[in-house]
Formats: C-alpha cells, sequence, structure tokens
C-alpha cells in the first residue's frame, strides 16, 4: 500500500510539472536520437566498409588467380629442358601456354640471368641478350626469386620491347645449379582488365596499386588517380610473390555525414515536439496521458523491429507465411538483390522467382519444415532478378515458433554469393585447361603419393605411347614396376622414389613393355615436392626415345661399317702403294740395265726378266682387282645354299690333290644342311681353307681335315679344322689375313688366298676366327650374319 503510494505521489509530481516533465522527455528523446544516430553511422561505415572489402577481395583474387596461372605456365615452360639444361621445341610449348593464358603477352628463357629465348620473337626483340642479374635496376628484384626459390613478379616496370609491364620469374635449378630462370611478361593494363579494376563504379571507388620501390624504399603509384591516401578512406590488401599492394579508395568517405545531421535535426525537432505534446498532455486529463504512453511503447518496439533487425542489415532478411511460402515482409537489401520492390514481389510471388531447376528443392525444404522433419534448412539456390540475370544466394530458413503451437512464419536470411560462384567456376575452367595443356606434353606426366605410396595422377599420353588407359595405370600400385623392362627392373626401381631415400632431383632412361608386347624406352624426368622439409610428393615426365636410341644404334653400326671400311682402303691403299711400287722400281731397274747392256745376247736375258716382272705385275693386278671388286659389290645375290653340296663340290675340284697326298675328311654337316649365303664367295672360301690344309699339311703323317656346322646365338658357324703343321699365332696373328703376308717356308706360299677369304667373309658382314699351335693344326670359323 505504500508502495502503490510512493508511485502514485511520483506520477503525480510529473504530472502537475508539465514544463520540467515535457523538458525531460525532450532530453530523453533528444539522446537516444543522437546514440541511435551514432550507431546508425558506426553500422553504414561498418557495412560500407564490407562492401569495399568485397569488391577489392574481388579484384585481389582475380589478379591473384591470374599470377598463379602465370605459375603454372613457368613449371610446364622448364619441363622443355632436356638434362643438359637445353630447351626441346621451346617454340611450340611457348605458343600453346601463350593461346591457354590470355594474360601473357611473351615467354622467355633466362640461362644464367640473360634472356637467350623469347617467344613470340617478333615485337621483342630488343630485350635478347639482356643480362638480368647485370643490370642494376633488375638485379635485386631477380634475386629475390632466387633467395625464395619460387616465382617472384618484378615491376611494374619500362619493358626494353616498349610498354609497362610485369615480368614474374621462376629459378631453375638443373642438376641442383641454378641454371637461371623462366619468365612470363604480363602487360599491366592487361593485368588490369582482368582483375576487373576497370568495371566497378567510378563514381564511388577507385583502384589504386603500388609497390615499395626496391633501393629507396619509397612506395610508388601506377595509376593515374590521387597518391596521397593519408586523408582517404580506404581498404589494401598486399598481393603474394611480390611486394605490390591493391588498394580500394572512397571518392567520397563523409557523404553519410549530412545524412546523420538531418536524422539528429529531425530528432532534436521529434524531442521538442514530444517536450511540447508532453507538456500539453499533461494538462488534459489522465486518459489521455495512458494514451499517450500506450503509443509511445507501440512506436518503440516498431522502431527497434524494422529499423534496426530489417533496414540495417547488410544481408537480407525475408518473413515468409509458414503454410504457402508467400513472403510477408523484406528488408531493402533483399529488395535490391532481386531487384524488385516488395509490392512487385508479393505480386509475382517469391517462389516464382526461384530458377526453375531449384523449384522443386525449395519446395522439398518447406514440406519437412512444416511437417517438423527438419527445424531448419539452409542451400544453395538460384534466383531469377528483375533485369533477367541469374544470382547465387545461401538460403537460411528458421521457423518462428509459437509456444505449444505450430510456426506461423518462417525467417529467412539471405546472402549474395555470385560472385563466388563465378570464382569457383574460374577455377574450374582453368584446372580443366590446365588438365589439357598436361595432356598435350608430349610424354607421360605423373605424380605420385610418397606418404601413401600411392599413384595420384597419370596423364592421357599413356594411352598413346604403352598402349594402356589410365584406368589401367590407376588400378594397380604396382603397375609401372611390373611394365618395366626384366633387365631394367632392379636398376629403375633402385633410382625410384620407393628405394631412393636421398630425394634427389634427376633423370634416368629404362626400357618399359607397351600393352602389345613392344619394347618402349622412356626417359623419365623427377622432381620432388616438399613440405616442411619432407618430401611429399614425386612427380615427372616420361618422354618416349625409342626413336632416338634406335637412331643411336644405327649410328653406332654404321660407325663401326664406316671404321672398318676405313681400315680396309687403308690396308688396300698400303697394299697397291707397296706392291705396284716394287715392281714398277723393278721394271725401271731392267729397262736401265738393258739400256747399258753390251752385248744382244745380255740384253735378251733382260728383256726374259722384264716379262717374267711384267707376269708378277699382271697377276698382283688381277689380286688388287678381285680385292676391289669384293668390297664395291654390293647387291650380293643371297639365297639358301646346301653347304653339303659345296663342300662336294670344292672335292671334287681339289680330288687330285687329295688322291695324291692322301687326305682324309671327317663332316659333321648334315646332307640336308642349308645356309643363307652367295654362292660364288662360298665355295672360294671353301677351296682357299680346304686347298690351305692340304697345302701346308705336316710331312710326318697323312692330312686329316675336319668339316662341322653349328648355330651359336642363331648364327651358321662353319668350321674347318686340319691336323697340319700349324700358325705361330704370337708372331704371325697380325699378318694371317694381310695381302702377300706368309708365315711358311711352302714355295707355293703367296699370301693372297687368306686376305680374299676375309674380304668375301667382311662383304657378308661375317666374321673369320683362327686357333692354331705349331704342329698341331690350325681351326677356321666362319660365323654367318643371321
Amino acid at each position: 500500500m505504500k508502495n502503490e503510494n510512493n508511485w502514485t505521489s511520483f506520477i503525480n509530481w510529473f504530472a502537475i510539472r508539465p514544463r520540467t516533465s515535457g523538458f525531460m522527455l525532450f532530453s530523453v528523446i533528444a539522446i537516444a536520437s543522437i546514440s541511435i544516430n551514432i550507431q546508425r553511422n558506426q553500422i553504414q561505415k561498418e557495412e560500407e566498409r564490407n562492401q569495399m572489402k568485397t569488391i577489392l577481395a574481388d579484384a585481389h583474387q582475380n589478379i591473384e588467380q591470374s599470377l598463379k596461372n602465370c605459375y603454372t605456365t613457368s613449371i610446364t615452360l622448364a619441363l622443355c629442358l632436356d638434362n643438359n639444361g637445353v630447351p626441346q621445341n621451346f617454340d611450340s610449348i611457348s605458343k600453346q601456354l601463350i593461346r591457354s593464358n590470355s594474360l601473357i603477352s611473351a615467354v622467355q628463357l633466362v640461362p644464367n640471368g640473360i634472356i637467350k629465348y623469347i617467344y613470340p620473337m617478333k615485337g621483342n626483340e630488343a630485350a635478347m641478350n639482356l643480362d638480368i642479374l647485370g643490370t642494376k635496376h633488375l638485379k635485386e628484384e631477380a634475386k629475390k626469386s632466387i633467395e625464395t626459390q619460387k616465382i617472384y613478379f618484378a615491376g611494374p616496370l619500362e619493358l626494353k620491347q616498349g610498354g609497362i609491364g610485369i615480368v614474374g620469374r621462376l629459378p631453375i635449378y638443373n642438376n641442383n645449379k641454378f641454371w637461371g630462370f623462366t619468365a612470363v611478361i604480363i602487360k599491366l593494363e592487361t593485368l588490369f582488365n582482368i582483375s576487373g579494376i576497370r568495371s566497378i563504379d567510378q563514381s564511388k571507388y577507385y583502384f589504386q596499386f603500388s609497390k615499395k620501390n626496391p633501393t629507396t624504399g619509397k612506395e610508388t603509384f601506377f595509376l593515374p588517380s590521387k597518391t596521397d591516401l593519408s586523408k582517404s578512406y580506404f581498404v589494401s590488401q598486399s598481393i603474394s610473390d611480390s611486394d605490390w599492394t591493391l588498394y580500394l579508395v572512397a571518392k567520397n568517405p563523409y557523404t553519410i555525414y549530412p545524412a546523420i545531421l538531418l536524422r539528429v535535426l529531425l530528432g532534436f525537432i521529434v524531442a521538442i515536439l514530444f517536450g511540447i505534446l508532453t507538456t500539453k498532455i499533461l494538462k488534459k486529463p489522465e486518459e489521455l496521458e495512458k494514451l499517450l504512453k500506450e503509443q509511445e511503447t507501440k512506436l518503440l518496439k516498431n522502431e527497434l523491429r524494422f529499423k534496426t533487425i530489417f533496414d540495417q542489415a547488410t544481408v537480407g532478411f525475408a518473413i515468409l507465411d509458414a503454410s504457402t511460402g508467400d513472403l510477408i515482409e523484406a528488408n531493402k537489401k533483399y529488395c535490391n538483390m532481386l531487384g524488385y520492390s516488395i509490392d512487385e514481389i508479393k505480386k509475382i510471388g517469391i517462389a516464382n522467382l526461384s530458377h526453375p531447376d531449384d523449384f522443386g528443392t525449395s519446395l522439398q525444404y518447406i514440406r519437412k519444415l512444416n511437417e517438423g522433419e527438419i527445424e531448419e534448412y539452409s542451400c544453395e539456390k538460384r534466383y531469377i532478378t528483375k533485369s533477367g540475370k541469374t544470382i547465387w544466394v545461401i538460403f537460411n530458413v528458421s521457423p518462428l515458433w509459437e509456444i505449444n503451437d505450430k510456426p506461423n512464419t518462417h525467417i529467412a536470411f539471405i546472402k549474395d554469393i555470385t560472385k563466388r560462384k563465378e570464382a569457383e567456376v574460374l577455377i574450374q575452367k582453368s584446372e580443366e585447361r590446365f588438365k589439357s595443356l598436361i595432356d598435350t606434353i608430349d610424354g607421360i606426366v605423373w605424380e605420385y603419393d610418397l606418404e601413401n605410396m600411392t599413384s595420384t595422377f597419370i596423364s592421357k599420353k599413356v594411352e598413346t605411347i604403352l598402349g594402356y588407359s589410365v584406368e589401367d595405370y590407376s588400378s594397380s600400385p604396382s603397375f609401372w614396376e611390373d611394365h618395366i623392362h626384366p633387365e631394367d627392373q632392379e636398376f629403375a626401381i633402385a633410382l625410384s622414389a620407393k628405394v631412393n631415400k636421398n630425394y634427389v632431383n634427376h633423370d634416368y632412361e629404362y626400357r618399359m613393355i607397351s600393352k602389345n608386347g613392344k619394347i618402349i624406352w622412356v626417359r623419365d624426368i623427377m622432381n620432388y615436392v616438399f613440405e616442411n622439409d619432407k618430401p611429399v610428393i614425386s612427380r615427372g615426365i616420361m618422354i618416349d626415345i625409342t626413336v632416338m636410341k634406335e637412331a643411336e644404334n644405327n649410328l653406332n653400326n654404321s660407325l663401326q661399317l664406316v671404321t672398318e671400311q676405313n681400315k680396309r682402303l687403308l690396308n688396300f691403299s698400303y697394299i697397291v702403294s707397296h706392291n705396284l711400287r716394287s715392281h714398277t722400281s723393278n721394271i725401271q731397274s731392267i729397262v736401265s740395265l738393258i739400256e747399258s747392256a753390251d752385248s744382244q745376247e745380255e740384253r735378251g736375258e733382260m728383256i726374259d726378266l722384264l716379262k717374267s716382272v711384267s707376269d708378277s705385275l699382271d697377276e698382283t693386278m688381277q689380286h688388287l682387282n678381285e680385292v676391289v671388286n669384293i668390297n664395291t659389290n654390293v647387291n650380293l645375290v643371297i639365297q639358301p645354299l646346301n653347304l653339303s653340296q659345296y663342300v662336294s663340290k670344292v672335292k671334287e675340284i681339289l680330288a687330285e690333290q687329295i688322291l695324291l697326298n692322301e687326305v682324309s675328311f671327317i663332316s659333321n654337316i648334315p646332307e640336308s644342311a642349308m645356309i643363307n649365303y652367295n654362292s660364288a664367295y662360298l665355295e672360294s672360301i671353301l677351296y682357299n681353307l680346304i686347298s690351305n690344309a692340304i697345302r701346308y699339311r705336316h710331312p710326318l703323317r697323312k692330312p686329316v681335315i675336319t668339316l662341322k656346322l653349328e648355330k651359336i646365338n642363331n648364327a651358321d658357324v662353319i668350321e674347318v679344322s686340319d691336323n697340319g703343321i700349324g700358325i705361330d699365332l704370337e708372331r704371325n696373328a697380325d699378318k694371317i689375313f694381310g695381302m702377300y703376308k706368309t708365315f711358311s717356308n711352302n714355295p707355293e706360299s703367296r699370301g693372297i688366298g687368306l686376305f680374299i677369304t676375309k674380304n668375301q667373309i667382311d662383304a657378308m658382314h661375317g666374321s673369320i676366327t683362327v686357333a692354331s699351335t705349331p704342329n698341331i693344326g690350325s681351326t677356321f670359323k666362319i660365323y654367318t650374319n643371321e
């Protein structure tokens, strides 16, 4: 009772002092108005700052993504270097890289800091042979990429070939030694256009781009706008792998203050009016005072609900009817997103603004929410704006629950994520472009996870080179080891990442077996990726070098053939010069003696001697002509020959000598044995070897000649053995197959038979060996070329 009296006394105190009450109400409303406007000012400033950060983030993300694509280009360009640091297919690879990355205007290879390779060359000639590390204003920024061992974007700077540009340099190491750089050239204007800097609302904001001068340390600006930002309102972000800073500056940072002053002024006016009104109302009956308080309470609640929650929100808000899904109320942000007024949205129907592909999903969520299956939901969906543009939003819906009852309304929170979705599409396209570029590389690009010991990537080139699909390769953890040539398995696996724990970048060559059984030579260039000084990934490229290996083998074979032919030519020239010189010298001497002879009889003797020397010269010329014919006959007819028949034919030719010297034969040659040979050469070779066995028989025993045919490494080997006087190989090994080289006292020895035999066998691309012991006998083996 006492409290009620105190409260009544308190109310009466104000009621009887209308001016004091009016002044106090004026003060309260004025202070509340100032507080609300200050708070509103902070919210608007924060909203503007968030908007600026979003715009800046989009531009920054575009620049960062563009530069990352340039990093991919630099790495791919480095792969064209072979083990000796020499570029392979530079122009063709560079052309594909520039075509796949519109940001880049040119690419370079800079061995030892000197620009030696440029594509395209046209328009960039002035940059050729520029010494990057020897030029003062370029050296500092070039060193930064070496120190960090990753790509560094230098500039903006005035290019030698003209214009302002940015140069991204990636240091390259060959066998753990600095080789030089791969470089990409980006026109500054191109970078700005791709980043979207030119497309913002120029009436509200502008961009500025700066970097710190590496020499002076001062900040240098590159866009034609205000460079003194000390009194400006801006947000900024630094750009990776460079010393650049990107600014977004508000042109009119104080535009909100007039509105704030106006609202404060209106608040004061309202406060004054309320003060005056209160003063007047307090003079009226008590019923009017109560009504005024009710209206004031209702007004404050409405103000708090609609102004604070809706108008000041930085995301879209909407209140939906739970049963129909129709829009009941929405804030300005939501309407701005769609481009419609709230009345237009209500008239069209919010459901009709959803993208047709998302309409069914939204209805399912609403049904589950109404039936209590879910308490809230969040999804990404699309809206069709008034301008016809499709936007992506995050749509969060929660029911406004009533106690012990189903909800009548839902509240939805909507945020525009269109730019994020567009960025995701760009990233996906970039990944697809990168994969397409990998698939065009003339080699199998691979990647291996060292921690999980699994293959994580193999390019489609495996289908062209080995004949297996990507799925075949990826399905088996040991596919690579299983398809290495058996002779190379131990060597290749020992150098692979599974066994090699030194983790040093290297390349090596080995053979693999393709799907059709063909042997493929590959060169495997391997490098490692480290994280926190720990190798986590090995990757590389397997290049098909089968053609190169075959060419190398052919070249070696040709070199051996040419070397052998040169030896024969040298030997033949020596024989010609020696033997012909001997005969011509004898002829000159005899002619001189004929001229000085005193009698006809003496002159006749000299003429007989001259005829003998002439006959010897003719025989020598016939021998030399026969050797020439052997070495120049490139169209030898080779056919299957019955070896036993040719042995019999030679025996018939030598029948008189065989009978006279009681020669016996031991033959291990089958009657049906066939060999591929030239018939004339086969007969000549058998004749020379058998006749020599008879000629150099041992005087104390009857000659026995053994003939044999065997297979050694798929080649036919004819063996002719005798029990004759033998040859001292220690003294005569270098003379056995020489022309006119004799190593016995037999008067019938001419030193031409084995020489011709050797030349005939060489002409057939075969070989001959001899094993002999004095007084025991000799064995000759003729190897055919199968």
